[in-house]
């Protein structure tokens, strides 16, 4: 049975100066006790629920947002490692978020979570996205603390047509808070942010341009891009959002300074973390390094999508952490 953890941080100074208030590490353990422990960590949207959902449904079927790779007897065996999922700071439901985090702050969580839990070193952390961000950060200021990275989507600073694109994101989320009408704001941030996610060649694959409304005229993208849009305005608060959004734009790390070996892995297609800014990270990092890279329609959002791609490549870096 999974394990939970509520870890108690308190009132919290982060790196740029601001304070988080009352922050609690909120964690969720999977697999046998004693046995090798991996990090697992998505993009600003994921929580600690990596291999069951937190309340099933129709929809999810019980299913974590990457229970496709974390299971007994997958990629990520739960039969052979503890994997270890948590809650990105802020929490939902934080009565003042902090007007900016960063990834290192996230790093200092994750290092008091393993603190607390008497953990030295974990044999990996795998991060997808805002958690391979986390991760390089994490393997920059505690080297000691993992012997192996697996990062996927991510590179060692953020890109900067990424950087524009979030920024009027969140320029649209404040005038929602400024209106009275956050959600609004944010179901208009994700569909933005979801034609960044995605590719042009899935979008010209996948709908046809059939109008679905006269007045105004809408169409089957649209359509689409607004039902992503209501999903998410309902899982996220609007300040966590901006928080993490700009998050994303202040990541830096010096690869020169990270010696766990390291895999990268990308989808050829992400317009996020793309190919060039990839393969110097790769060039760049002091340890022993990789780049995987795949095909997919599905650009940054491949490592949400692309299992059959990635599956064997991270079941054989499970196996080399045996």
């Amino acid at each position: 049975m999974p394990r939970d953890i509520d870890l108690p941080l308190g009132d919290t100074t982060l790196e740029r100066g601001c304070v988080l208030m009352g922050d609690a590490v909120k964690a969720r353990i999977y697999g046998p006790e004693g046995a090798p422990i991996i990090v697992v960590m998505g993009g600003i949207s994921a929580t600690r629920f990596v291999a069951d959902a937190e309340q099933p449904s129709e929809r999810n079927q019980g299913r974590g947002w990457w229970s496709r790779l974390v299971h007994a007897g997958g990629p990520i065996d739960t039969n052979t490692f503890q994997v270890i999922g948590l809650d990105f700071a802020p929490n939902d439901g934080d009565g003042a978020c902090p007007e900016t985090i960063t990834t290192r702050d996230q790093a200092n969580r994750l290092k008091a979570l393993l603190d607390h839990l008497k953990i030295d070193q974990v044999a990996a952390i795998i991060g997808s996205s805002y958690g391979g961000m986390c991760g390089l950060a994490f393997a920059q200021a505690f080297p000691d603390h993992v012997a192996k990275l697996c990062v996927i989507g991510a590179a060692h600073r953020p890109y900067p047509i990424g950087v524009a694109w979030r920024g009027i994101q969140r320029r649209i989320v404040r005038l929602g808070l400024e209106a009275g009408t956050p959600k609004e704001g944010l179901k208009l941030a994700r569909e933005l942010a979801m034609t960044t996610y995605r590719t042009a060649e899935e979008f010209s694959d996948r709908f046809t341009l059939e109008e679905t409304s006269h007045n105004p005229a809408m169409f089957d993208i649209c359509d689409y891009l607004g039902s992503r849009g209501d999903r998410f305005a309902e899982q996220m608060d609007a300040k966590r959002f901006i928080a993490l959004s700009e998050s994303i734009d202040l990541h830096r790390v010096e690869p020169e300074a990270i010696t766990a070996p390291t895999l990268l892995m990308t989808a050829i297609s992400d317009q996020l973390a793309p190919l060039p800014d990839m393969r110097e990270l790769r060039d760049r990092l002091k340890g022993p390094s990789e780049l995987f890279t795949f095909t997919s329609l599905y650009g940054h959002d491949a490592f949400l999508k692309e299992y059959d791609a990635m599956g064997p490549r991270l079941a054989e870096f499970c196996e080399s952490l045996s």
